[in-house]
């Protein structure tokens, strides 16, 4: 007997004084229905800044915000330091100026780096406008925002930035299919000290540039920082099993990678670059991504490998030299695809995309090979362990969910099939971009 189909969420946000204060504000994610009851996701903000996420159910005539304040103070008295709570304990939310002097406090008194924004997009005008809106509403001081269109069949995307965005949004057009080409071809438009990459299917918080590249003016020796990526919607059975199987999200402790001194809970460093964070949220700083080499063009979704793109660029900078930081407080809304088709591709693409970012970085950096070799076997051991758990029944929607959503065998089946094809698409994807195409 199958399970149960997932239960559509609402999504929604939740701001608190502090772990035990007051709701400071409630309201739908963005772009979304009002919240009335049912099922919901919450993201949990301390003040403004991402804390936790809680799942529970609202009952008719129950206020959300109060019932989902009580799950969240609950969580967060179990989670959040006291320092935190003495620190967050005002009954007011931050201003923008005050968010901005925070940052700037925590990078050592500087402001967050000029900075450029990338966006690859292809053939989806209107979810493009739904991103670009919000990233022009960014409080970031001092940033643009390149848009590449990438191996465009109709004038659409062109049409939209000349009409919506003219003066405001630069258009570059890249004819080799591939996100890594495209975003090669974003970086070298770019004129920003820091590069930020993000997918034309997010919303950003209007907190998001900065919070992401403010890191950038405290670290000289930073090359890369990546941020907290959310569900912007969760209607559909498809978008609840991803999310419920983690998703995008890296959790809401910050970390720092330092290729120096190796954390000593990963012992597959630096080839655990899936943990590092997601191309839809990510910011490297110019020189380092330079220095690493670019995206390497065989690499990402438009390519026969599939993916892997972020992976490699991860690891590259991370080979450099750089450091690496994930960060909470840069959060940017993802729609997930909503289909079950788009759920199998997606299956396929992240198998296929983990071995072809490995192939990519032995072919292009062979000195990794020894250490790669090193920690190939329990590599493979880890990526088995991954999918034979998920094809279990003990994976919930974060914050505490009480539904449990098994992954499809078949999924994981799909996953593996593309670890397989990634190192052979690779190569195909290699051939092609010497050519100047790059077929699927």
């Amino acid at each position: 007997m199958n399970p149960p189909a997932p239960r559509p969420l609402s999504v929604a946000e939740l701001d608190l004084a502090g772990p035990e204060g007051p709701v400071l504000a409630f309201r739908a994610a963005p772009g979304g229905p009002e919240v009335k009851g049912g099922d919901v996701y919450a993201l949990v903000r301390l003040r403004g800044r991402p804390a936790a996420t809680v799942v529970g159910t609202v009952a008719d005539g129950e206020d959300p915000a109060e019932a989902l304040a009580a799950l969240a103070r609950e969580r967060l008295a179990r989670t959040a330091p006291p320092s935190d709570a003495e620190r967050l304990a005002r009954t007011i939310p931050p201003s923008h100026a005050e968010r901005l002097a925070e940052v700037r406090k925590e990078a050592g008194g500087a402001a967050p780096p000029r900075t450029s924004v990338v966006v690859a997009t292809r053939e989806r005008p209107e979810p493009l406008a739904r991103a670009l809106d919000s990233l022009l509403a960014q409080d970031h001081p001092d940033f643009r925002i390149v848009v590449v269109d990438n191996a465009p069949r109709t004038t659409d995307t062109r049409d939209l930035i000349a009409r919506a965005y003219a003066g405001r949004v630069r258009y570059v057009r890249e004819d080799v299919p591939g996100l890594a080409a495209a975003h090669n071809t974003g970086a070298a438009a770019a004129d920003g000290t820091v590069l930020a990459f993000t997918d034309d299917d997010v919303v950003a918080d209007p907190h998001w540039l900065t919070a992401l590249t403010a890191p950038f003016a405290a670290d000289p020796g930073l090359g890369c920082v990546t941020g907290l990526i959310l569900p912007a919607r969760l209607a559909t059975p498809a978008q609840v099993l991803l999310e419920s199987h983690g998703g995008f999200a890296k959790g809401f402790a910050p970390r720092l990678y330092d290729p120096a001194r190796p954390p000593a809970d990963e012992p597959l460093f630096p080839f655990t670059a899936g943990g590092f964070g997601s191309g839809a949220n990510m910011a490297f700083r110019a020189d380092a991504l330079r220095r690493a080499g670019g995206f390497d063009p065989a690499t990402g979704t438009g390519t026969a490998a599939r993916g892997g793109d972020d992976l490699y660029a991860f690891v590259a900078v991370l080979s450099a030299g750089f450091r690496l930081r994930y960060t909470p407080d840069a959060l940017v809304w993802h729609h997930h695809r909503d289909t079950w088709q788009d759920l199998r591709n997606q299956a396929y693409g992240y198998g296929a995309g983990l071995t072809a970012y490995l192939t990519a970085t032995l072919v292009r950096r062979p000195r990794l090979l020894p250490a790669l070799l090193v920690r190939l076997p329990r590599g493979l051991a880890h990526a088995r362990a991954t999918t034979a758990r998920r094809g279990g029944a003990g994976s919930g929607v974060p914050g505490e969910h009480g539904t449990r959503h098994p992954w499809p065998p078949g999924l994981s089946r799909l996953e593996r099939r593309g670890m397989l094809h990634g190192p052979i698409g690779y190569a195909k994807a290699r051939v092609a971009a010497r050519r100047g195409r790059n077929p699927r």
